[in-house]
C-alpha cells in the first residue's frame, strides 16, 4: 500500500502563490503522479500531470501559473501554484499511478483557499 501524504494548502490571497507537496511512502520512479481538485458543488478535475518520464500536462485553466515538478531522490511531488484566482479554491489531491500495474493511490488532499 502506498501513501500520499499532502502539505502547503492554506488560505492565500488573489494574486498570490502556493506550493503543495506530495510526500509518497514509496519510490516514485515508477509512477504516473497527479495533483487532482475539487471545488464545492463540482465534479474532480485534474490539474496537472507528470509521468516517470517527467513529461507534463496541465488544465487549460491552469496552464502558464502552475507548474508540476518532482524529486524521485525524495519521493515527492510539487505543485507551484502563482497568480491565484478565487476560482482556484478547492480540495487539492495527489494522485499516483503505477505505470505498469496501474495500481492507483491517493492522498487525503489539502485545502486551498483563494480569497481577500
Amino acid at each position: 500500500q502506498v501513501q500520499l501524504v499532502e502539505s502547503g494548502g492554506g488560505l492565500v490571497q488573489p494574486g498570490g502563490s502556493l506550493r503543495l507537496s506530495c510526500a509518497a511512502s514509496t519510490v516514485i520512479n515508477f509512477f504516473h503522479m497527479g495533483w487532482y481538485r475539487q471545488a464545492p458543488g463540482k465534479q474532480r478535475e485534474l490539474v496537472a500531470s507528470i509521468d516517470n518520464s517527467g513529461i507534463t500536462n496541465y488544465a487549460d485553466s491552469v496552464r502558464g501559473r502552475f507548474t508540476i515538478s518532482r524529486d524521485n531522490a525524495k519521493n515527492t511531488v510539487y505543485l507551484q501554484m502563482n497568480s491565484l484566482k478565487p476560482e482556484d479554491t478547492a480540495v487539492y489531491t495527489c494522485n499516483a499511478n503505477h505505470f505498469l500495474t496501474r495500481a492507483t493511490y491517493w492522498g487525503q488532499g489539502t485545502q486551498v483557499t483563494v480569497s481577500s
